[in-house]
Formats: structure tokens, sequence, C-alpha cells
């Protein structure tokens, strides 16, 4: 994977997308990584990897200062297009070298992303970065097991997916271990298909 195939990926994605990740079990395991989420008044809120606006459809956007960002301009035009009538602020970046300043989100929400950008360890880095002190980081991925090989059909199919988009071998544990001095993971729970899409919830130190 890289941002000029990516680019390419979710263009052709990006009319369907909806159709695929905001229904059926995607939209369950949205309702249930929101279920618990809460929002306070005034925060600033980063929606990193943004797509099509899947999951700004559970913030209380009045309430909150929310920024949405996403490397492919035809999924951001999809987003705008929904919120038009919102005040959240889109901007066309890429997720492995944002531009906000140090520590300027009170919570940065990252879905369906890690597995999909060409480095998920920059990535991770910068979103650590944006978060202030005591800010949550959520993710809602899919990971492989930590402590089990990939199955030989896995293994075969791994770099063949990737050129759809994604990558089924990322495992959060060796991704996130890095960090460990900067981030404190407070929820691990699998949400869907057996485990392979968990929720996770960090605490920025």
């Amino acid at each position: 994977m890289n941002n000029s195939w990516n680019q390419i990926i979710y263009k052709l994605w990006s009319p369907f997308y909806d159709l695929f990740f905001n229904k059926g079990i995607f939209l369950k395991g949205r309702n249930v990584v929101f279920s618990d989420i809460t929002f306070n008044p005034g925060e600033k809120v980063l929606f990193v990897g943004c797509g099509t606006g899947a999951d700004l459809e559970f913030v209380p956007l009045h309430t909150v200062h929310a920024t949405a960002i996403d490397f492919s301009q035809d999924m951001l035009n999809k987003a705008k297009d929904k919120f038009r009538h919102t005040d959240i602020t889109f901007l066309q970046m890429d997720a492995q070298n944002l531009t906000f300043s140090d520590e300027t989100f009170d919570l940065v929400i990252a879905s369906l992303l890690l597995s999909v950008v060409p480095d998920p360890h920059k990535c991770m880095d910068e979103i650590i970065r944006v978060a202030k002190p005591n800010g949550r980081i959520v993710i809602f991925d899919k990971f492989a097991p930590e402590h089990q090989e990939l199955s030989l059909f896995k293994k075969i199919m791994r770099p063949l997916i990737s050129m759809l988009g994604t990558d089924i071998g990322l495992r959060f544990g060796t991704l996130v271990k890095p960090f460990h001095k900067r981030i404190a993971i407070q929820t691990d729970e699998p949400i869907m298909l057996k485990g392979m899409y968990r929720k996770i919830i960090g605490l920025k130190l």
C-alpha cells in the first residue's frame, strides 16, 4: 500500500463505501463502539480518516468542536455533502503527517484507519501526538490475534488483499508497543467477526 495507490482505491470505493461499511454488521459495530463514549460540551474532537462520515452520525455535533480529515478527497466530499449543514471542519490531510499542533484535541477517533494506511506506526505516532494529555483515543479496526500465527491462506492472501487497500495481518500489540510510555490502553474488546474487529480506547499520558 502507498498513498498514491490508496487515492485510486478510495476513489473507486467512495460511491459504494456506505453500502458495505455503514450498514449491517458494521453499523452494529459502530453502535457498540460509541455506546459508552461520552462527549463533553466544548471538547475538540478529531476524526482521523473520517471516510464518508459514518462515525459523525454518533456524535452530538452541536456540543463539540469537530474536525474530520481524510486523505481521499472523494471520500471527504461524500462526508462534506452529508454534513453540509453542520459546523464540522473538513480537511484533506494525510493521517501519517497531521498538520495540527501537538496536544490539540481532547478526543481522537480513528475507525478502520490503521489497517489501511501505508505506515500504521507513523499514523499511531501522529494520533498520540495531537491528543492532549489525558485525552482519549478511540480505535475501531481489524487486527490479527496477538499470539497466533496467520493461517497459510491468510499469509498468501495478505499481499493480494493489501492491494485492495487493507492489511489483514496487522497486530495491535506490536503496533502500540513502542508507544507504551505515551498511551495507556484502558479498553480492548472484540466487537465483531469473532474478534477480528476490536474496540480500543487509550488515554494519552
